[in-house]
């Protein structure tokens, strides 16, 4: 198992505990384990009971359960607890606003077992007689499920790449004689993804056996001839498929490109009287193989490049393929500095110190601590005297580490009018600034987009951070014009954020390509809050890539003094 999914179960626990109201310090235990596993950078599965005790707030029983399971995928506590707790109130539980303390109370005192006995309860108006719900709790519940139905049975982008890299990890160990990999849109870099599509090149059926009896299946749903399907913990459904060496290249082309693009390319086969499936390319009169081995072939055969899978979507790609003009798409190599992330300081988990360690490991040449502004009291926001410390420790760390400077940085508050949250001359007197709305995010589309071309005009503010506050499969994007915003980022010469946060990858791709054709440059950032977390940038970059963004469309592909010079402050 991986560190994520292992830090899913700890913190399964840790709710239940809480739901069963026990132990406080028993359920922070178990909470901060889960923090400090799913964080680290160390592959926990590899790790023994004594490497586990040594790090903070793990003991002897922590650890003995963390390595339960870590081979096994659960542990002796989860199982009990479940005796107690159908499994289908941890559903409730991951309710927008439905925490363990509310989930407890539904439980105990209206007997709320899952989703639909919440959603009967609310309608039928029994949650308002609870004391301290009220009906406006009521009614954002009713909300939530609304909200949670039109994400049925969809995954976050990260959350389905740890799942399947630990199934292939497994697989490969099991049967390093196959290759298997990932196709569908998790291969093109989606944000969110349903089902999981997988291939096995092998002579035989014999690996979807294998397939099922994974640690972490929940239940079988299928096995056959050249299919296996199976539904994984955490509810994601993946399938395998079984194809023979010759027919490698066009089970990944059938099953990686969007349909729309697959449509088009099954056109372009018909025109020259050729038939394309899953099998290959082949005369339509004889069945005759065209191609099939090879996607390169397969592209080639219909006349065009071969086309990166992230801009398998039918948005120009075909066109670009056939008059072989395809971008040059970034890598995460491109990137040399990263220029949002969090320290002690204000709400972040590792020290100035840790994150620059962090940041040098992985040859970044440069690196902004932006720490946030006061209005984020309850994330410790820095006022000017706390700015102008910070940022005099920031600057003397330069020299520690060879070949990675600091910048001196802040990610100040957009307040409700438009105003930044800090002074002028603070603001000035950093090397970076990027600015962020936090609150008030139901303002209508005209306020919101009042406040951000506001904060773009400020002459401090080099950046707009996460511009459309969405939280995917949780949170719509704020109401705003988003043309116009790029317009003013266009005129002022801000540069618009991809924030790498997998819940937040905002930009969206579409958005970040209009950017790109309106000439504003775009800035790849981890909006690190631990050391762990400056590996985000993997996937701001799938972003960037479906965007279409070559190197030179990114800021922080650049070499430092560059880098400088484009920002904003520099060009004023």
């Amino acid at each position: 198992m991986d560190n994520v999914a292992i830090a899913r179960v700890l913190g399964q626990i840790g709710d239940l505990l809480e739901i069963k109201g026990e132990n406080p310090f028993k359920i922070r235990a178990y909470r901060n384990a889960a923090d400090v596993v799913g964080h680290a950078a160390e592959a926990v599965h590899q790790m023994d009971e004594a490497q586990l005790r040594a790090w903070a707030g793990i003991g002897k029983d922590l650890a003995a359960r963390i390595v339960e399971i870590a081979q096994s995928g659960d542990c002796a506590v989860r199982q009990d607890l479940l005796r107690e707790f159908p499994l289908t109130l941890l559903e409730v539980l991951a309710l927008q606003g439905v925490g363990p303390k509310t989930a407890g109370r539904l439980f105990h005192e209206l007997g709320i077992r899952s989703l639909e006995d919440l959603e009967a309860a609310a309608k039928a108006g029994r949650i308002r007689a609870l004391k301290g719900m009220g009906a406006k709790k009521e009614a954002l519940i009713l909300q939530a499920l609304s909200e949670r139905q039109q994400h049925a049975g969809r995954h976050l982008l990260s959350e389905a790449t740890y799942a399947v890299t630990a199934l292939i990890e497994w697989l490969r160990i099991a049967r390093p004689d196959v290759p298997v990999e990932t196709l569908g849109s998790l291969r093109r870099g989606a944000e969110t993804c349903g089902d999981v599509d997988m291939l096995a090149i092998a002579p035989d059926r014999s690996i979807l056996d294998v397939f099922v009896t994974f640690p972490q299946v929940e239940r079988v749903l299928g096995n056959g001839e050249t299919k296996a399907s199976v539904l994984l913990a955490g509810g994601l459904q993946a399938d395998l498929r079984v194809v023979e060496p010759q027919e490698r290249g066009a089970a990944q082309q059938y099953f990686t490109g969007s349909k729309a693009h697959n449509i088009v390319l099954r056109d372009r086969a018909l025109e020259r009287g050729w038939r394309l499936n899953e099998y290959g390319l082949f005369k339509a009169d004889d069945m005759s193989p065209i191609a099939g081995e090879t996607e390169e072939g397969i592209y080639e055969a219909l006349g065009m490049a071969w086309i990166p899978p992230e801009l398998r979507e039918n948005r120009g790609e075909i066109d670009a393929a056939i008059a072989r003009h395809l971008p040059e798409l970034i890598t995460r190599e491109h990137l040399r500095g990263d220029l949002h992330m969090h320290t002690t300081e204000s709400d972040g988990r590792d020290s100035l110190e840790a994150m620059a360690d962090a940041a040098a490991a992985r040859g970044l040449s440069y690196i902004a601590i932006t720490d946030h502004s006061r209005a984020l009291a309850m994330a410790n926001g820095l006022d000017e005297t706390r700015v102008a410390g910070h940022a005099a420790r920031i600057r003397a760390m330069n020299g520690v580490h060879s070949g990675l400077t600091l910048l001196a940085g802040i990610e100040c508050d957009i307040l409700p009018d438009g105003r930044m949250d800090l002074s002028d001359d603070c603001l000035a007197s950093l090397d970076i600034v990027i600015g962020s709305v936090h609150s008030s995010l139901s303002q209508t589309d005209e306020e919101m987009t009042a406040r951000l071309i506001r904060a773009i005009e400020h002459p401090s503010v080099d950046v707009i951070g996460h511009p459309t506050n969405r939280i995917l499969l949780r949170r719509p994007p704020s109401r705003v014009h988003i043309e116009k915003v790029i317009d003013a980022a266009a005129a002022n010469g801000v540069a618009l954020e991809i924030n790498s946060h997998a819940d937040r990858l905002d930009l969206s791709d579409a958005h970040a390509r209009l950017a790109r054709d309106r000439g504003v440059k775009l800035i790849i950032n981890s909006d690190a809050h631990a050391t762990g977390e400056l590996d985000r940038p993997r996937w701001g970059i799938l972003v960037a890539r479906r965007a279409w963004l070559s190197a030179e469309d990114v800021l922080n592909t650049m070499e430092l003094g560059t880098f400088r010079q484009s920002l904003k402050r520099s060009r004023s």
